[in-house]
């Protein structure tokens, strides 16, 4: 059974489906574009109706801006949202999220510190672990690639400053930012950050692979180490 026959099935996927297929995607409704990725709805609710409901589930977070926020547990709050369509949920917001930030840093030099904050602040400021992320850039101060070094308390020793510079090395960068948050919403260095620094900062003179920053992101705030003079 083809997909287009699959889709027919579900007479409630069939408007916005066709719709698609007519005009183009570019025509339907941020509702009637979910509910072409969840294909069903709920008995007496229709695909658009379940998807118009997911886009208005949290709070404050209404819309699209606020899909990849929304966890497991509240989709399946909704009636005809089980685990299989709320992990298609989360997988399209994250997705989506993950497309925005790769077109936005195609255009973004990383060699403000402003700049990274806000580049990542809405990614970082709610988490309530500890994220350490090694940003990797080229010799424009471009991002060729983020990755997230550990979760949860910053520990010097669960950093190794060998396993930074091969993923550095491995992305041919030229330069490294280190950038994590402070869950308490302060983003005031501590001594284990200072020492992180600095360990990096060395090690990374060795392959000439310059560390020209270390940001601590808090609660919309932020503070660089380089422009503390740590650097």
């Amino acid at each position: 059974m083809n997909e287009y026959h699959q889709v027919r099935e579900d007479s409630n996927v069939l408007r916005p489906y066709e719709k698609c297929l007519k005009f183009g995607a570019g025509m339907l409704s941020d509702a009637e574009l979910l509910a072409v990725i969840l294909r069903t709805g709920a008995v007496g609710t229709d695909s658009v109706t379940l998807a118009s409901q997911i886009l208005q589930l949290a709070p404050g977070r209404k819309g699209l801006s606020g899909l990849y926020q929304l966890s497991v547990e509240e989709l399946c709050c909704l009636k005809g949202v089980g685990s299989v369509k709320a992990i298609q949920v989360q997988c399209i917001g994250e997705l989506s999220r993950r497309i925005s930030k790769s077109i936005a840093a195609e255009g973004i030099s990383m060699n403000q510190p402003a700049t990274i904050a806000q580049y990542y602040m809405e990614d970082l400021r709610h988490l309530t672990q500890e994220h350490m992320l090694l940003l990797l850039l080229n010799s424009k101060t471009k991002l060729i690639r983020d990755m997230v070094l550990f979760k949860g308390t910053v520990n010097g020793a669960m950093l190794s400053p060998r396993e930074v510079l091969i993923e550095a090395l491995r992305s041919n960068a030229v330069y490294m930012v280190l950038l994590h948050n402070h869950p308490s919403g302060d983003p005031e260095p501590s001594r284990e950050d200072i020492g992180i620094t600095k360990r990096i900062k060395e090690a990374g003179k060795i392959v000439g692979i310059q560390l020209i920053d270390h940001i601590i992101i808090g609660d919309n705030q932020y503070i660089s180490l380089k422009e503390r003079g740590v650097l």
